[in-house]
């Protein structure tokens, strides 16, 4: 599935990133400590976060991430939608749970596969 596929299959609001959709998805990570994602988070997936400022961006051009999900109602600020839109990163906007979108998302077959 790709970033576009997978918007429009949930039904999600992209706020920065739109040129960049065609992505493809390679798994997912629920995290929100900055340092745990940098660590863990698998090539190419799409990241589940209720962090909205500017170094979610960082943290997933290093990680190669298709799309960061902000979750539970999170926005982001001018700036980071600016700053992700520059760097190619989508920012998907999800206003229920982090634990509801991934159960979804597993179930749509979104799943990390071993390295």
């Amino acid at each position: 599935m790709n970033v576009k596929e997978f918007v429009e299959h949930f039904n999600l609001y992209v706020a920065a990133g739109k040129d960049n959709l065609d992505r493809q998805i390679q798994g997912g990570y629920c995290g929100d400590l900055l340092s745990d994602v940098m660590a863990n988070a698998p090539v190419g997936c799409i990241w589940l976060t209720v962090q909205a400022h500017q170094n979610i961006v960082k943290v997933a051009v290093l990680r190669e991430m298709a799309a960061i999900v902000l979750t539970g109602g999170q926005t982001p600020d001018q700036e980071t939608v600016e700053r992700a839109t520059q760097e190619g990163i989508p920012i998907l906007l999800w206003s229920d749970s982090a634990f509801d979108l991934a159960g979804r998302a597993y179930s749509a077959g979104i799943i990390n596969h071993p390295h």
